[in-house]
């Protein structure tokens, strides 16, 4: 039950938390991780497709891995600073290929006066294809030049 009541209460933050200003459109940088994830050190561009929600892809070369998320942004009370949430999939194209399911949580700063956004987020990733398998220890710090 006490689960019930929280899940009740972080659905109404969410949807009392809707009306913001987005501080950037588009964003190209890198994404850093700590983990040995199929999407790891990754090529990272995010598109805004409103005011509270992104498409975002990723590139990683070692493996070769394209993944793709749908993220949903919302205002967290200092200009600029956002949290965000969402879920996407993955492909991976290297001796054992892989499909797979990623989701993602994290903190988005854009900073006032330059053209540079940080986030640092959690992306466990699910295996569903050739090894299936949980990798949970997905921490990543992403630097994007914003336009």
């Amino acid at each position: 039950m006490k689960k019930v009541i929280l899940m009740g209460i972080v659905v109404l933050c969410c949807m009392a938390s809707r009306s913001h200003a987005q501080e950037y459109k588009m964003a190209i940088g890198a994404r850093f991780t700590n983990a040995q994830a199929t999407v790891n050190n990754s090529i990272s561009f995010r598109y805004f497709l409103n005011e509270g929600s992104a498409l975002e892809a990723l590139v990683s070369f070692d493996p070769l891995s394209i993944g793709g998320l749908y993220e949903v942004f919302r205002p967290l009370g200092a200009p600029g600073l956002q949290w965000f949430f969402g879920g996407g999939g993955y492909v991976s194209f290297s001796d054992n290929d892989v499909l797979g399911a990623m989701g993602i949580i994290g903190l988005d700063y854009k900073f006032q006066k330059i053209p540079l956004n940080i986030s640092l987020d959690w992306k466990p990733e699910l295996n569903l294809v050739k090894e299936v398998g949980l990798e949970a220890a997905t921490v990543g710090l992403g630097i994007r030049f914003t336009f």
